[in-house]
């Protein structure tokens, strides 16, 4: 049996025609190697098709309708550019359906015909729906084998609509029945990702950035040699090149590093990502569909060593932290239940959290429920809430065995008010939250300390 490559290829690999011919490049050099390709939406859709949804909800279908007629012309120019012209008028002839059939879910909508979760899950479907289509008929002009498979087919999953929990074994079996044979016959099948359908068939979605997961989900279920995040970087940096000019790429990840830089603010992987592949123990390679021949950065079993312990830094800003005092703490015990029984019935996520004898504090970034969760909390103590925070997250395989780390970091730190660490949970992550004014200037900091200094002594040692 063929072990398969999982590539994924996300939104801004897709934008536009010379995207797609980039794409497809990729994958014939690939071909070989039993490729199994996972897509997104064209950059900017979902944001559009979401959108469109919420005007369409409000009563102002025509309007929900003509917001969408930029993107559909995108995909008809890639069609009209890389296909010969039969081909591209079949494409126009599939995006004019398409177009009538949002147009009904949406009149659908304005008329509150059915749960609106599920509406907006079938509307937000369209755009991988549409790119799977188009990168195939894109491939096959190439020659390549390529089919286009209707990801629905096969990752299935509950009903909790816009961000739908997979059903494991289920998805096992129906993607392996789907895939398998089209893999051995040496057919490249072409999905959406994102998308799934529920046990009753029911179009569902599995979240923003569901489309890594997605390709997850199918390297596992298929047991693929390796999973391929195909994106517009080199692969996950040590720091966001946006606050970091200097910032560089990371050969070599753990799974447990990689998940916790997703988790706190690495946009490169999407934090469910690398569950399906650490079950297997399928390795994930982050790459450039821009700079294809460059390695990228390789996540697995197994990190690679670092001079310093420390392999990345990440940040995530819209941090509220929640102070709860109260002397009922002292010796007492069913305390911290009663508070985490609050964040339960409010289905809000908790980031970082540490105690004293009379206090709690904790972060997070859903504010949704913010005032029912404090009123509810007050009745446990005082509460005092700090908006406008930010988490900067310091990640390496050993930290916490590793003498001089924290005194490294802090040191860099000194007249930057801190006020909350976290460290000991995990081992190979440092946590701290500081005012979100002054992210920018501590992760640069942090990494000219931690990276660049350690650059400079290695450079003066070899010359």
């Amino acid at each position: 049996m063929k072990t398969p490559l999982i590539m994924k290829f996300g939104g801004t690999s897709v934008e536009d025609e010379a995207a797609f011919a980039r794409v497809a490049t990729i994958i014939e050099t690939n071909k070989d190697r039993a490729p199994v390709i996972v897509v997104s939406a064209m950059s900017k859709l979902t944001d559009a098709l979401i959108e469109s949804f919420h005007l369409a909800s409000d009563g102002a279908v025509e309007e929900a309708t003509l917001k969408l007629e930029p993107h559909f012309a995108r995909h008809a120019a890639v069609a009209n550019a890389l296909l010969p012209s039969e081909e591209a008028q079949m494409i126009a002839r599939r995006l004019e359906d398409a177009k009538a059939d949002l147009k009904q879910i949406l009149q659908r909508a304005a008329r509150r015909e059915a749960l609106l979760p599920a509406l907006q899950d079938e509307v937000a479907s369209y755009g991988e729906r549409l790119s799977s289509m188009l990168l195939t008929a894109v491939l096959r002009a190439r020659g390549l084998p390529a089919i286009n498979i209707d990801a629905r087919q096969c990752i299935i999953t509950d009903e909790t609509f816009g961000c739908a929990t997979p059903l494991m074994s289920e998805t096992e079996a129906s993607t392996r029945n789907h895939l398998l044979p089209l893999i051995e016959r040496g057919e490249i099948p072409v999905l959406g990702g994102f998308i799934a359908s529920s046990t009753a068939g029911r179009t569902t979605t599995l979240g923003r950035g569901g489309s890594d997961y997605s390709a997850a989900i199918i390297g596992a279920a298929l047991r693929a040699s390796e999973v391929q995040i195909w994106t517009d970087v080199d692969g996950v940096m040590t720091a966001d090149p946006r606050l970091v000019p200097k910032a560089r790429t990371i050969p070599r990840l753990s799974y447990a590093e990689a998940a916790e830089l997703a988790y706190f603010g690495a946009k490169v992987l999407h934090p469910k990502t690398i569950e399906p592949a650490v079950a297997r123990f399928i390795p994930v390679r982050v790459c450039n569909s821009r700079r294809p021949t460059e390695e990228g950065t390789l996540i697995c079993a197994e990190s690679s060593t670092s001079v310093s312990r420390i392999k990345a830094i990440a940040h995530k800003t819209g941090i509220t932290v929640i102070q709860v005092t109260s002397a009922r703490m002292l010796g007492a015990y069913g305390f911290l239940r009663a508070l985490f029984e609050v964040f339960d019935r409010y289905r809000t996520v908790v980031d970082v959290v540490t105690t004293s004898e009379v206090s709690v504090s904790l972060t997070l970034d859903d504010t949704r429920a913010l005032d029912s969760i404090v009123r509810e909390l007050e009745r446990l103590g005082t509460v005092q809430v700090e908006p406008r925070r930010a988490i900067i997250c310091v990640v390496g395989e050993g930290l916490r065995t590793t003498p001089g780390i924290a005194a490294r970091v802090f040191s860099a730190m000194r007249d930057i008010n801190i006020s909350l660490i976290s460290q000991g949970a995990s081992s190979i992550n440092l946590t701290f939250v500081i005012d979100q004014e002054r992210v920018a200037e501590a992760v640069a900091r942090l990494h000219r300390a931690i990276f660049e200094t350690e650059d400079e002594k290695q450079a003066a040692q070899q010359g």
